[in-house]
């Protein structure tokens, strides 16, 4: 049987990252005008890449192409971004940037860098003095390309999850600190990564004890409310529009997939998701999630033990993502992390 090392888990909190699949780099860019930003994960040799979209309310750019039944087979960076839809512009400077370093998917005339992207809404997320209008641009996909590297990124309130909050169901004034977050998991030669930047309308979940982490408190808001068991006794609260959450990431492996293979990794990467959020693909969600195989593992696949990895890599990526968020002052009161309610 093949020795198993589970990297980030619950339980002894050693962390790992996406970054522990080979042939992949990841950077961050968090603005100083508010709290936003944007995070790439940057594939410069090609991974093949897949995309499974959950929430019914995604903001996403360059996805169609991830389809099986369409040409382009391999990606070179994936985007996750703070902004809404304005964020989808910092798409393109990560465009700029594999463009002047030469990587793209090769056209005869020139190559051309294929940047897939999501979103998540962070709008609200304004500090006393903040520019409400700063949202990330062209230029600050180009700058977390700049600083993308094998380092072990950083987490909880930076890139994509510089304003990502959580528990939003029963109002703003009631939420708590989202993040992004990283994981991973080896068995064998194997290594599943994910990266994961929670902006959900539900409460997180530690699934290993069931303990709420973070999510919509109480009316005093010194603790947590529980939302499912809320909504299921008939409590109503003053709901977000749709699309104003989301949860977005990325789970890689080391293995050699099909583009078909890829897909059924994304899908059961939201597995994760849905053990760790709670409620979680609403429909006032967008969470996606994208897959990225970069083949340097080139034994035969199991893809069954690959799609387990990947739902327990990307459940530990998004509960990394709030013990490593801290709490927040914004124009609206302050926004307490999972940090300072079980310090």
């Amino acid at each position: 049987m093949a020795s198993q090392t589970i990297v980030n888990s619950v339980q002894d909190d050693v962390w790992g990252s996406i970054v522990d699949v080979p042939g992949l780099q990841v950077g961050h860019f968090t603005m100083s005008e508010r709290l936003t930003g944007c995070s790439v994960v940057l594939a410069p040799g090609g991974a093949v890449g897949a995309v499974d979209v959950r929430g019914a309310a995604p903001g996403t750019r360059e996805t169609d192409l991830l389809d099986p039944a369409n040409l382009v087979d391999k990606v070179h960076a994936v985007l996750l971004s703070g902004g809404s839809a304005f964020g989808l512009d910092a798409a393109t400077g990560v465009v700029r940037w594999l463009d002047e370093q030469g990587i793209g998917f090769e056209t005869g005339y020139g190559r051309v860098p294929i940047v897939p992207a999501a979103v998540l809404f962070d709008l609200p997320v304004v500090r006393p003095g903040d520019d409400p209008k700063a949202r990330p641009d062209a230029q600050a996909g180009y700058q977390a390309c700049q600083t993308a590297s094998t380092a072990t990124p950083a987490a909880g309130n930076v890139g994509a999850g510089a304003g990502a909050c959580v528990g939003k169901l029963f109002g703003l004034d009631r939420c708590m600190k989202g993040g992004i977050g990283n994981a991973s998991v080896r068995v064998g030669p194997w290594v599943v990564g994910a990266l994961v930047a929670c902006n959900a309308v539900g409460d997180v979940i530690d699934p290993g004890t069931g303990q709420i982490l973070a999510g919509a408190r109480t009316v005093d808001g010194r603790n947590l409310l529980d939302t499912q068991r809320a909504l299921l006794a008939s409590e109503r609260g003053n709901r977000p529009l749709p699309g104003t959450n989301t949860t977005i990431g990325v789970v890689a492996t080391n293995a050699m997939l099909t583009k078909a293979q890829a897909k059924r990794l994304a899908m059961s990467a939201h597995d994760g998701l849905a053990r760790s959020i709670r409620p979680a693909h609403t429909t006032l969600d967008g969470d996606t999630l994208f897959a990225l195989a970069t083949g340097t593992e080139t034994g035969p696949v199991d893809l069954m033990l690959l799609t387990v990895m990947a739902a327990e890599a990307t459940a530990l990526a998004t509960v990394g993502a709030i013990r490593q968020a801290r709490g927040i002052a914004t124009a609206w009161g302050d926004v307490p992390a999972s940090f300072d309610l079980f310090k």
